[in-house]
């Protein structure tokens, strides 16, 4: 006859809230009976009795917890007596920088290079004012966000200049991003926030064009963690190529 099987016992040493008893005090071990059930004997600590506490993890060293051996089958118990250990705390993280973030926010800020725009839309005329501008789409605050560990920073670009060369020598800096040729407007009026002269034409020049270069200026701010700070501005550059002629009528003020 084959004999029963038994439960197998799952053990193993699990959390607690165990104390260690003071120097002479009785602590409490559990014991199989001998028949069925369980009893509960003394067990006396002894000062001489070896430790299976790791030196290193002494209570008071750090954050952690008493473990104790258990066994979650019912009715079975493992006989032989092991004593609760201490283990610490695996150490937290560190917490992600948010300096670290902000700079890989700002490397994910995809700026739009400037479109430039300018009236006469072909030849720009000496003595006849240029109107500057940008397209609006291109000028917008933008933003990226970089995260890691539960910690999450944004960079946040704003467009707050742009610089022109003309490609004469002549330069004009503009706080927006001017305004276009409105229709059916006078061609001798000036643009009211972005425009340039011109006082020599380009046909003497190597190729017969001005290189008319547009760089924006960005501001860029992060925020995250509790923490803020800003960057040193990003710029984007375009270039287009300006024919200036001139017309004698116009620089003369003849009919």
């Amino acid at each position: 006859m084959d004999a029963p099987s038994l439960p197998i016992a799952d053990c193993a040493y699990v959390r607690s809230d165990f104390q260690p008893p003071a120097p002479g005090l009785q602590a409490v071990a559990y014991r199989p009976a001998t028949v069925g059930g369980l009893v509960v004997r003394p067990a006396v600590f002894r000062p001489s009795e070896l430790s299976v506490r790791p030196v290193a993890s002494q209570p008071g060293q750090g954050a952690g917890a008493w473990y104790v051996y258990r066994c979650s089958s019912g009715g079975e118990q493992d006989a032989l007596y092991r004593a609760p250990v201490w283990i610490p705390d695996a150490a937290a993280a560190p917490a992600p920088d948010p300096e670290a973030l902000a700079e890989q926010a700002r490397n994910q800020l995809r700026l739009p290079g400037p479109q430039i725009v300018m009236n006469p839309s072909v030849d720009q005329l000496v003595g006849l004012p240029t109107w500057l501008w940008l397209d609006a789409a291109g000028w917008n605050q933008l933003a990226a966000t970089a995260a890691a560990g539960g910690v999450s920073v944004t960079a946040v670009a704003k467009p707050m200049q742009v610089t022109w060369s003309l490609g004469d020598g002549g330069t004009v800096t503009c706080t927006g991003p001017g305004t276009p040729f409105p229709n059916g407007a006078d061609p001798k009026s000036a643009s009211p926030d972005c425009g340039y002269t011109y006082r020599h034409r380009s046909l003497d020049t190597p190729g017969g064009t001005f290189a008319v270069t547009a760089t924006v200026r960005w501001d860029v701010t992060w925020a995250g963690a509790g923490q803020a700070g800003t960057f040193p501005g990003l710029t984007t550059v375009s270039t287009t190529q300006a024919r200036v002629i001139d017309v004698p009528a116009l620089t003369t003020g003849g009919g």
